[in-house]
C-alpha cells in the first residue's frame, strides 16, 4: 500500500545538501526548494531514510516526513495552495 509524504530538509553543508537533493529526485516530485512529494510503499520508505541518514550528519541536520495518508485516499488531495494552484505532477511510465 503506498503513502503519501511531504519530505523537507534543511542540511547545512552544500556537499550533503546536493546528495541530499540528488537521492530525493529518486524518491518523489520536486515542489519547492527544499520540499518532496513521494508516493511510497513501507520498504521504499525504510530504504529512502537509511539513504539519507548515511549522507546527513544528525547534529547539525534535519529531515522532516510528514504523512498525508494513503495514495488512493486523502494523501491524492492533501495538499491545497494559496496563490499558483498545485498541480499533481504527471505520471508517465518509462520503459527502457
Amino acid at each position: 500500500m503506498r503513502h503519501s509524504y511531504l519530505v523537507t530538509y534543511d542540511v547545512c553543508d552544500p556537499k550533503r545538501l546536493r546528495q541530499v537533493y540528488k537521492l530525493m529526485l529518486g524518491y518523489g516530485d520536486h515542489l519547492q526548494l527544499s520540499v518532496f512529494r513521494c508516493e511510497l510503499n513501507h520498504r521504499e520508505l525504510v530504504e529512502l531514510r537509511t539513504k539519507l541518514s548515511g549522507i546527513i550528519l544528525t547534529t547539525e541536520d534535519q529531515v522532516l516526513f510528514a504523512s498525508l495518508g494513503r495514495v488512493e485516499g486523502r494523501g491524492g488531495s492533501a495538499i491545497q495552495a494559496i496563490g499558483k494552484p498545485y498541480i499533481d505532477p504527471e505520471r508517465l511510465a518509462v520503459v527502457v
